[in-house]
């Protein structure tokens, strides 16, 4: 980092320079200064920064991700009535849904879906696959956008943390984009999701097995850790997955070695990585408590206000929630690119320090002395200008004059 010394003396705001090793004291300072601005770089400050100062890359996360929500309330809702079109409803049937009996309706509703259960899966089947094939090109589109201006934003933020000749090579190589890459992870985590799925629906046929009238809460005990650990391993592969993303975008590295990537960052700067999951984290559980009490105020005007009010009311709260928490973790997104782009370190005071003196005490060969050079004191018929205290004459001492060494000789010689 190049700045003039009146730059680097007036960061601690003194009235002069020392007069000794001058360029010590300059490399001190800036170590000092250095110090101080990469104390002030914080992950987790980048992310909430990057969520209220470019509230534009919240907006299309929000955007990629209502569209897939709308496209899949679409499609459920036509194949829904593609599957009702296809079971016949007989006049029987049709009297018995009247009655509104519990009953009779159940016993109308058992014989029209019966034999229509081979449709239903093969429908479910087809829908999750279009759905799956959906999510995984608008995920990796709107993943591919929003991370290249976010880590453009996240790296001119850590550029200006960092000295001027401290640029990474990644700002000097041109990385290729392989949204083939994006498509890989995406696709990786949708059979990862539908895994999960279908873990938890073997836990629910074999907790319905071994559940017994003598032992009432076996069901229970059997559901209950399968179902734990089945999401506990979904959610941590697909955090790795999600973070993978950003190695693709930023360094053009394919799906696997992102992948190893993500896990090296994890490895390496364990600190940081907890810390963003964490505030982030307990961001996301703040908002749940309050998104549920507020649900909970239109609930309770239920007997005073129309049941349509009600549920505008619900809708307006839940989706809320769902941009906040859709804009958080935008946000731990963005903290984790600030780990991935954070500044160089700057040099430690000690090597600083020491480098200077080595830098001062090392004096080039041609500025020193010459030995057999003579100078003016070496010609024997050179000019006298000695100004020393043999050329100045004493002045004259009274010799009468008692001091106090002759009365010490009188006493010490005593009487002849």
């Amino acid at each position: 980092m190049k700045i003039s010394l009146n730059d680097a003396f007036f960061l601690r705001g003194e009235d002069r320079f020392p007069d000794e090793h001058p360029e010590i004291y300059v490399t001190t300072r800036l170590g000092y200064a250095e110090s101080i601005r990469m104390a002030a770089w914080s992950p987790t400050a980048e992310g909430f920064r990057a969520i209220f100062r470019r509230p534009a890359f919240s907006l299309a996360e929000i955007v990629w991700r209502w569209s897939f929500g709308a496209a899949v309330v679409v499609l459920c809702t036509l194949s829904l009535f593609a599957y009702l079109d296809t079971v016949p409803v007989s006049g029987t049937d049709l009297w018995l849904l009247r009655t509104s009996h519990p009953a009779l309706v159940g016993h109308a509703l058992s014989h029209i879906l019966r034999g229509s259960a081979a449709r239903f899966v093969v429908a479910c089947a087809l829908l999750s696959a279009a759905l799956a094939v959906l999510w995984i090109l608008l995920a990796s589109l709107g993943r591919v956008t929003i991370l290249e201006s976010l880590v453009a934003y996240v790296r001119g933020r850590a550029r200006q943390a960092e000295p001027a000749d401290g640029q990474s090579d990644i700002d000097q190589i041109e990385k290729p984009l392989r949204i083939h890459s994006l498509m890989g992870l995406n696709f990786l985590r949708a059979a990862l999701f539908l895994t999960a799925l279908t873990s938890l629906f073997g836990a629910l046929l074999v907790s319905s097995t071994v559940s017994s009238k003598s032992v009432p809460g076996l069901a229970f005990l059997v559901f209950l850790p399968w179902a734990v650990l089945t999401v506990f391993f979904w959610w941590s592969l697909n955090w790795f997955l999600s973070i993978a993303a950003v190695f693709v975008v930023r360094e053009g590295q394919d799906t696997f070695a992102a992948l190893w990537l993500a896990v090296e960052l994890c490895r390496e700067r364990r600190g940081p990585v907890v810390a963003v999951g964490t505030w982030f984290g307990l961001a996301h559980v703040i908002l749940f408590v309050v998104a549920t009490a507020a649900v909970g105020l239109p609930l309770s005007l239920v007997t005073l206000v129309p049941p349509g009010f009600v549920l505008a009311g619900i809708l307006v709260v839940t989706l809320a929630y769902f941009a906040l928490a859709d804009a958080l973790y935008l946000g731990r997104l963005a903290g984790y690119v600030a780990i991935v782009e954070a500044p160089a370190p700057p040099v430690p005071l000690a090597v600083a320090v020491g480098s200077s003196l080595s830098n001062f005490s090392s004096v080039p060969a041609s500025s020193m002395v010459d030995q057999d050079e003579l100078i003016l004191s070496d010609h024997a018929d050179a000019p006298s200008t000695q100004h020393s205290a043999i050329s100045i004459q004493p002045a004259a001492v009274d010799q009468d004059e008692r001091i106090l060494s002759d009365h010490e000789a009188r006493d010490s010689a005593g009487p002849l």
